[in-house]
């Protein structure tokens, strides 16, 4: 007997079944993870292009801001010098009748009484404005506001302080506009001192 004669067919179909399984082929997914990446692709581009378009839009409303503010700002700031001139031009007229009015005056009174008065319109305006003058005469020197001019050997003031004022300063609310240039108190020189110069200018003038 031979030896395959007890084999039955139901082994020999169940091992052929066994060899007939689906197989999954390395192409088959291939093509499918392509397709994938593709997809993936198409999306950051789309991803790409609407963020440039962002960008671009913001961009775009940052110049248009930027226009804008430069616009305003130049705006205030002809309001700004168009309301000082009109504080400043009443000044103006009355200098202009002060000066109409010295040639045909007769006593230099009355043409000093009217640049006073113009003084004091000058003072209201420059207090509406926030004009204040730097405190100066009578004053320690404070370099921060003061500018010295010169130096002045005295004793009827303490050393540093201000004894005369040459140009007024002026703060803008709390900002300093122009400094005060002034003249400073210094004690005067010993007589001490000047007898020991003299006398070592003799010595020298005797080699």
């Amino acid at each position: 007997m031979s030896e395959h004669e007890g084999e039955k067919p139901g082994d020999a179909e169940a091992e052929g079944t066994g060899e007939d399984e689906e197989l999954i082929f390395p192409e088959e997914e291939s093509g499918e993870d392509a397709e994938a990446e593709a997809t993936d692709l198409d999306k950051a581009h789309a991803e790409r292009d609407r963020m440039r378009e962002q960008l671009l839009r913001i961009a775009a409303d940052f110049d248009n801001f930027r226009k804008r503010s430069r616009k305003e700002i130049e705006e205030v700031r002809r309001r700004t010098i168009e309301d000082t001139l009109r504080e400043v031009l009443p000044i103006v007229d009355n200098l202009e009748r002060a000066a109409d009015a010295m040639t045909d005056a007769t006593e230099v009174s009355a043409v000093a009484e009217g640049v006073h008065m113009v003084l004091r319109g000058f003072e209201d305006i420059a207090n509406r404005l926030g004009l204040k003058r730097v405190p100066s005469v009578g004053h320690q020197f404070d370099p921060t506001c003061h500018d010295a001019m010169q130096q002045e050997e005295t004793t009827d003031h303490a050393p540093g302080t201000i004894v005369s004022e040459v140009v007024p300063g002026y703060y803008l609310g709390e900002r300093l506009l122009r400094p005060a240039m002034v003249v400073v108190a210094r004690p005067p020189t010993s007589t001490d001192d000047q007898a020991g110069e003299s006398s070592a200018d003799g010595d020298g003038g005797n080699d």
